[in-house]
């Protein structure tokens, strides 16, 4: 393997390495969404985990839309 490549996958691999250690903050809640569900539970409603699971595929389609482009785009500037 060329050195450039090595480097280059050598800091994917860190930069996944940090996705992973800081991926607990993202089972969090806005401020609305956290009122919201805790009025919720006081006027006796269920559990609000389905509303972490919400937010969660809610912000997960913007960056697979955007990785999906980039895939493509990394795809094809090999052909030129």
């Amino acid at each position: 393997m060329q050195t450039s490549q090595l480097f280059k996958i050598s800091v994917l691999v860190v930069i996944l390495l940090m996705i992973a250690a800081l991926s607990d903050p993202l089972f969090a809640q806005c401020a609305m969404c956290k009122a919201s569900s805790e009025s919720n539970l006081k006027a006796g409603g269920g559990d609000p985990v389905g509303l972490n699971a919400g937010i969660l595929y809610m912000l997960s389609l913007p960056y697979l839309i955007v990785g999906g482009i980039a895939i493509w785009w990394w795809r094809n500037r090999k052909q030129d």
